[in-house]
């Protein structure tokens, strides 16, 4: 179990679509903002690992021309959440609603079935740890507690990063700077599947 809380430590921690929301998010509205994308986020990805645990993932990835469909409205929704980053309001966080809309619980849930990164973990999960005879509910809890802290990291980042960024061009450049990187990687993970 070691090795697998290593292995979800890695692929929670590390760049990705949902992370990359996280801390813009958080660099714009503030830690409690993030909260609900959080908890979506990191019960989605448990939810993927299960399903490509039962062979429901596999089964669907196996069907022809659903990857390919998957994989376009995918990246068709990472790139519009994208450009929601990239033309974000650039008021200061005291100033904004706190009724503006953002990903929220759900979204982040659902962003986890068209994020490339989400179902190369899941398929890895499954053939690896699976393989070694650990039980697939206890995988997918460890995975999602793991993944909790790590995401809250990128929130604690937006954070901090916020309180450097005293002037709206500087927050519209970290705005535009995510954004592309959010496009980017989405799209290089896009072409590695």
């Amino acid at each position: 179990m070691l090795a697998f809380i290593l292995f979800a430590f890695v692929a929670s921690i590390t760049p990705g679509p949902t992370n990359l929301i996280v801390l813009s998010t958080s660099a714009r509205r503030g830690w409690r903002a993030c909260v609900p994308i959080i908890l979506g986020a990191c019960a989605g990805a448990a939810l993927v690992v299960w399903l490509a645990g039962t062979g429901a993932g596999s089964a669907l990835l196996v069907l022809p021309g659903v990857r390919p469909v998957m994989s376009a409205l995918g990246l068709a929704w990472i790139l519009w959440l994208a450009w929601q980053i990239f033309t974000a309001p650039v008021t200061p966080r005291a100033a904004q609603q706190d009724n503006a809309r953002e990903l929220g619980l759900l979204g982040a849930a659902l962003l986890q079935w068209v994020n490339p990164k989400t179902w190369l973990m899941a398929l890895a999960v499954v053939g690896v740890f699976t393989a070694q005879g650990q039980p697939l509910n206890a995988l997918c809890l460890a995975f999602f507690l793991v993944s909790l802290p790590c995401m809250s990291a990128w929130a604690l980042l937006g954070v901090g990063t916020s309180r450097w960024l005293d002037s709206p061009a500087q927050m519209r450049w970290l705005n535009r700077g995510l954004a592309l990187l959010l496009a980017i990687s989405s799209v290089a993970a896009l072409l590695r599947a």
